[in-house]
């Protein structure tokens, strides 16, 4: 398998509604935060949730105390929403009539981006 400059191609953007497919948070779903292409992960609101103790820094205004932050996730245990039949889905891809190409629902065959 060749690899991309900067990482393998994930499927996932920044902005996603995903559902995780696998593991223990298998069926739940969130917004996606943010994307680390060269670890293969995706951080997913609200799931994959760890606790950090923290120590309080007066000059950043952190509180300190015990937090919970979410951890990234394997991208290959995402699949994303998609925004119009509400289904987790496959995504394939469409060149359109000016060249530029869309990500598209294998479901239901409409565009994710508008």
């Amino acid at each position: 398998m060749a690899v991309a400059a900067g990482g393998p191609r994930v499927h996932v953007r920044k902005g996603d509604m995903v559902e995780v497919i696998g593991g223990k948070h298998a069926g739940r779903r969130g917004k996606v935060l943010e994307v680390r292409r060269a670890e293969g992960r995706a951080i997913v609101e609200g799931v994959n949730l760890v606790k950090r103790h923290t120590k309080p820094n007066p000059r950043k205004g952190h509180q300190g105390g015990i937090m919970e932050i979410p951890a990234p996730l394997p991208a290959a245990r995402l699949m994303v929403v998609c925004p119009r039949c509400g289904e987790a889905s496959r995504m394939g891809r469409r060149v359109l009539g000016d060249g530029s190409r869309v990500r598209v629902c294998k479901h239901c065959g409409e565009p994710l981006e508008t």
